[in-house]
């Protein structure tokens, strides 16, 4: 078993933590927040007085945080992740970041003589609880090699994307996928009720024919298709709509810097920005289909 550090215990990080504790590992473990530790540490982890402390003597050390302002806020710096981290040691950055920052990250590591992989997720708080997260990694396939038995420990998969940021790359291209297409769902279900189409028999249809995608046969956003889903437990959040608006932003932003043409992401992150903007940030973002059913 691996000694690992663990940095960000939010709602994704400190599920896949416990995974890693149910497995045998030594985790010591940092969150600003002290009340988001009491749990892991109950659990079997050692608490971290920072995040020195929790790369401290530690070959692994994973990062789950919100945005690339915390990512490079933990990992660049005097008494920061990679000044901290000792020759040898892994850096595992499972956040959804930017992929100029991941690529910045990278660069310091590689500077520094550290491994790092760029390795953000899919499947949400679900996933995470039920060791079922995809994995998109990007980074050296010698450091890919050496994390797959501790991606294995939190997921399902892990597929090896490419160099550095490729993994963030992969995650937001993934995520635009997702966002149009449960938008596009959620309509149609929508013109079904307005035309008098029971929801159940245009799933039936659907869910056989040509639209047939993730949204709808894993995620269906109507009660009653897919028993697991949002729909059928109020919204309360798999992946909230305010993660959904803020990938939407980053392949966005990605779109701008990189000269592609994405009209649907932007009409997409229009409507979440508005859904979001009802005070709804926390509910799945799924439950856009009831915003857009009372739009209509």
């Amino acid at each position: 078993m691996t000694d690992i550090g663990f940095i960000g215990l939010g709602h994704m990080g400190a599920p896949m933590a416990r995974n890693l504790l149910k497995a045998g590992h030594s985790l010591r473990v940092f969150d600003l927040s002290p009340s988001a530790m009491t749990g892991l540490v109950e659990a079997g982890a050692k608490p971290a007085t920072g995040v020195a402390d929790a790369a401290r003597d530690n070959p692994i050390v994973i990062t789950m945080l919100p945005s690339g302002r915390e990512s490079r806020d933990v990992y660049v710096g005097p008494g920061r992740l990679i000044a901290a981290a000792a020759k040898g040691c892994l850096l595992i950055d499972c956040s959804t970041i930017d992929v100029a920052t991941a690529r910045d990250i990278h660069h310091v590591t590689a500077e520094a003589g550290i491994d790092c992989l760029d390795a953000p997720v899919s499947g949400g708080v679900a996933g995470a609880a039920a060791a079922a997260l995809t994995f998109m990694v990007g980074g050296s396939e010698t450091a890919f090699a050496r994390a797959e038995p501790i991606f294995k420990t939190m997921g399902k998969a892990a597929i090896h994307t490419g160099g550095p940021g490729n993994g963030q790359a992969a995650k937001i291209c993934n995520n635009l996928i997702l966002g149009i297409s449960m938008i596009g769902v959620s309509e149609a279900f929508i013109l079904a009720e307005k035309l008098g189409l029971p929801a159940a028999t245009l799933f039936e249809v659907a869910s056989r024919a040509s639209g047939q995608c993730w949204s709808l046969t894993s995620y269906c956003p109507v009660p009653g298709p897919v028993p697991s889903s949002p729909a059928n437990n109020r919204y309360r959040p798999g992946f909230s709509a305010a993660m959904m608006l803020k990938d939407l932003k980053l392949a966005g932003e990605s779109a701008r810097t990189s000269g592609a043409s994405t009209p649907l992401a932007a009409a997409a992150t229009s409507l979440y920005e508005r859904y979001v903007a009802t005070g709804k940030g926390g509910v799945d973002f799924s439950g856009i289909i009831e915003w857009l059913r009372e739009a209509a």
